[in-house]
């Protein structure tokens, strides 16, 4: 007769399917898809779990194996206790298993007890055991001693490392920056019994791009091709970006088409590299044929596509046209996001329309989008820009009450504000609170302070501020000591000046066209003709040129015709 027992929720008859049965279905579970598999999965292991005699450890484990890879990794660590309630016997598989799950779930030091238990119980670990968890390690930022374990397990002979462990090292190096000895690895790799595949290669090829090292990893990637090793979609992809975050955006093309012709097709994800760098660098045209390219090969744009497009067009002023590009996602089903709007928000604000970036962000809030750091530092820009610094400092406190922490962007976007509007006490009182090291030792707020105190008349203050920032051990940039300069002509003191110029290109800080400039029109001002004369030579020397300001401050005091001028001769110079 048979009876029903009750597991969990369910209940199911105790009637016992053949084990082909289960096969069948376990398998089956395996090449599916879809929400229902975890569901089903779960319903045949609550029937193995009653069936007489129990499954074995190998249907036990392929089940729960179909659980983890759907990421449900506590639920498959419930399971697996299932299991040693019900009395089946582990083994090396299933412990691998439950060392992965704890590993997903940051449990490291859980994976590690079970090493231990592996031991205890004689079961050698095998090469699965040490991958997942030198994986593991890597997963919860423990790099360091993931690549520890790895130089043991190859000094003691523990195990000969496959691709998937050399994998998991070069992605722990390359996560953490170490470019060099992910590479120096990848190295060590081609000269061992164990060589390089395509996923470690394209590792390393991106860890290059990211560090501006593009033309080493276009290095690689020729070597890599030379051995044999077939570029995929992520290698190329990785490639394309590095070349257009240099600007580089005609090889990138390139590039795209060659990898079309060695039969590898670009995804959705290749052409917004191409999309975003063309709109970044205001060639919204181009950007434009890289979407018609898409949609030619079957691809549909999608929301990065369009908030690309978007951004390129704010970038461009063309707001017209980028309302048009929202417009048209909208009809297609695409649901712009809080990137899509930063841009217009951004676009408004740069166009001076601040009621529509105001009127826009409202609506975005109304739609359930919360506004991002970006989005609070685009109208802080748009309020100040329009002169509206009391609506600016009043978003800023909402901003904070709310419990989103501004960035260093945001501050400089305010501090700037503030100055900009005669408000250098509360900037420095502002300033003066932040708890952020990295915010109190920001070169770039240094010099919007001492710019805004020089200009509001504080010069004093802009000496403390800049004194303040050399005993701090900050290095000053060409900005800081432009600024200064203006400082110490505007008060007369030539000699600090001239010693601030010897200071700066001591320190490795070149003088640029706008300090050159700045320099010889306050001297101008001072009517210190002859200093300005000497600089301004040896800033025509230098390949830099006068600006309209100071040619305007020139003119007047080159002497009539038919006396000697050393003014007239460098502009002379300049004009023939």
């Amino acid at each position: 007769m048979n009876c029903t027992r009750r597991i969990g929720l369910r209940y199911y008859s105790t009637a016992s399917p053949s084990t082909s049965h289960f096969n069948q279905r376990i398998t089956s579970l395996k090449n599916g898809s879809g929400p229902t598999k975890v569901n089903d999965a779960l319903q045949l292991f609550d029937e193995m779990l009653l069936r007489q005699p129990p499954p074995s450890i190998i249907q036990c484990n392929q089940l729960i194996s179909v659980i983890v890879k759907k990421k449900q990794y506590s639920t498959a660590l419930i399971l697996l206790d299932q299991m040693k309630l019900m009395g089946i016997p582990s083994n090396i598989y299933t412990m691998n298993i439950s060392i992965n799950c704890h590993c997903r779930l940051n449990q490291v030091a859980y994976g590690f007890a079970l090493l231990a238990t592996i031991f205890k119980q004689g079961h050698p670990p095998n090469l699965a055991t040490y991958t997942t968890l030198i994986h593991g390690l890597v997963l919860a930022d423990r790099v360091f001693e993931a690549v520890e374990l790895f130089k043991k397990l190859l000094r003691e002979k523990v195990c000969e490392p496959n691709q998937v462990m050399y994998g998991s090292v070069i992605n722990g190096l390359y996560k953490v920056g170490h470019t060099s000895k992910a590479l120096e690895l990848l190295r060590f790799m081609e000269s061992g019994s164990c060589k390089p595949g395509v996923a470690q290669y394209s590792v390393v090829i991106d860890s290059l791009c990211k560090d501006k090292m593009v033309d080493h990893a276009l290095e690689l990637f020729g070597k890599m091709t030379e051995k044999g090793v077939l570029a995929d979609v992520i290698t190329y992809s990785s490639l394309i970006h590095g070349l257009c975050n240099f600007g580089r955006e005609t090889e990138a093309a390139k590039m795209l088409r060659d990898m079309e012709d060695e039969g590898i097709s670009p995804t959705v994800e290749t052409f917004n590299i191409l999309v975003d760098s063309f709109c970044k660098q205001g060639s919204v045209k181009d950007a434009e044929l890289a979407v018609q390219a898409m949609v030619r090969r079957g691809l549909n744009p999608d929301v990065i596509t369009y908030s690309a497009m978007i951004d390129g067009y704010c970038l461009r002023g063309e707001i017209d046209d980028a309302e048009k590009v929202l417009d048209g996602m909208v009809k297609r089903d695409i649901v712009p996001n809080i990137i899509t709007y930063n841009s217009l928000i951004n676009g408004y604000c740069k166009k001076k329309q601040i009621d529509k970036a105001r009127h826009l962000f409202q609506d975005i809030q109304d739609k359930g989008l919360i506004p991002d750091v970006v989005t609070y530092s685009s109208m802080l820009q748009g309020l100040y820009d329009s002169g509206n610094p009391a609506a600016a400092r009043e978003l800023f406190n909402e901003m904070q009450a709310k419990g989103l922490a501004p960035n260093i962007c945001t501050y400089r976007i305010l501090l700037h504000g503030m100055c900009k509007n005669s408000q250098c006490p509360d900037a420095l009182t502002l300033f003066r609170s932040l708890e952020s090291k990295e915010l109190m030792e920001d070169v770039g707020l240094y010099n919007i302070l001492i710019d805004g105190c020089s200009k509001c008349g504080k010069p004093n203050e802009a000496m403390d501020l800049f004194d303040e920032l050399c005993l701090k051990g900050l290095k000053p940039n060409v900005r800081t000591y432009t600024i200064m300069i203006s400082v110490y002509c505007e008060e007369g003191l030539l000699g600090k000046c001239k010693e601030l110029l010897r200071k700066m290109e001591e320190n490795g800080c070149l003088p640029n066209r706008v300090t050159y400039n700045v320099l010889v029109r306050e001297l101008l001002k001072k009517n210190e003709c002859q200093e300005a004369e000497i600089y301004l030579e040896e800033m025509i020397n230098r390949g830099f040129m006068p600006d309209h300001a100071t040619f305007e401050n020139l003119l007047p005091r080159i002497p009539n015709v038919g006396k000697d001028s050393r003014l007239r001769t460098i502009i002379l110079k300049l004009t023939s």
